[in-house]
């Protein structure tokens, strides 16, 4: 086993199957599960987290930290443990913009600490096919923490900002797309044109209606994550002279069906379209 400890903040179930590639690669996983769900808890139990207690005691143990949490934590984990003293390389991880991610590494840099820029694409790294993209100084010592188990990492240059631009600009086509497609659908319903509609997108690619049915069904145990993530990605647009709105359309998408994240198991596309044209919150 490598000596040097990497902390995860915070392990949900993409950070976890990250931590257990480390662990693949050699090195000790940490966490902090203080103020942490029962679900976070029993996943790093089940995988073999070391649980720190405590931020302090994680930053005072560990050499690299990587921070995965929903976008709208980004900056509160970073400056956390900027005040708990840390004094190694930290990684974000996260689904935020290019400016945003420049801003942090620019206040880890003036505490004396390391930044790596990172975005991940694909779903968590249980099998190949997720990549952790980095940019930044400190690329090829964090990559080293990845070299075996299912995620791939690639360098995308010595610029931080470059990672989450190609994050967002990724995002901004799959996960985008999908809120189009639900917006498109509960239009045509309230028109009165759904089954005319769907008749045509089966004429044309045979299957599409019920893809779209079960993709609308499955997406909301994430769209939660998804509305900061398309604000993010707004934000990207409009700091290059680009119109933001459609992404703040697919967030406003995304916060109706997001309630729907509670269910057992995946809601019926009923359920999914109930919500999308008459959200909790109307």
């Amino acid at each position: 086993m490598i000596s040097n400890p990497i902390g995860f903040l915070h392990p949900g179930a993409m950070g976890v199957s990250l931590a257990v590639c480390a662990q693949a690669s050699g090195y000790k996983s940490h966490w902090v599960s203080i103020g942490r769900s029962d679900a976070s808890k029993k996943r790093a139990n089940q995988h073999g987290l070391i649980d720190a207690e405590s931020l302090q005691s994680l930053c005072q143990t560990c050499t690299i930290i990587i921070s995965i949490c929903p976008p709208h934590a980004a900056d509160s984990v970073a400056d956390q443990v900027i005040a708990a003293g840390f004094t190694g390389t930290f990684v974000d991880a996260n689904a935020i913009s290019p400016q945003r991610a420049c801003a942090i590494g620019s206040r880890l840099a003036k505490a004396g600490i390391e930044f790596a820029d990172g975005g991940i694409i694909g779903g968590p790294a249980w099998q190949d096919g997720t990549i952790l993209y980095l940019s930044g100084k400190q690329t090829e010592s964090i990559a080293k923490c990845f070299h075996q188990g299912h995620l791939e990492t690639r360098i995308v240059s010595d610029r931080v900002g470059d990672a989450s631009a190609l994050k967002m600009c990724y995002a901004a086509y799959s996960k985008g797309s999908m809120a189009l497609l639900s917006g498109i659908v509960a239009a045509a319903e309230k028109l009165g044109v759904r089954d005319a509609l769907e008749t045509q997108w089966d004429l044309d690619e045979p299957g599409f209606t019920a893809q779209t049915h079960g993709q609308m069904s499955r997406v909301t145990g994430k769209a939660w994550r998804y509305v900061g993530e398309m604000n993010e990605i707004a934000a990207t647009f409009e700091a290059v002279d680009l119109p933001g709105g459609f992404h703040k359309g697919a967030a406003d998408i995304y916060q109706r069906i997001a309630g729907l994240r509670d269910e057992q198991t995946d809601p019926s596309f009923e359920q999914v379209l109930d919500h999308l044209i008459k959200p909790p919150s109307l």
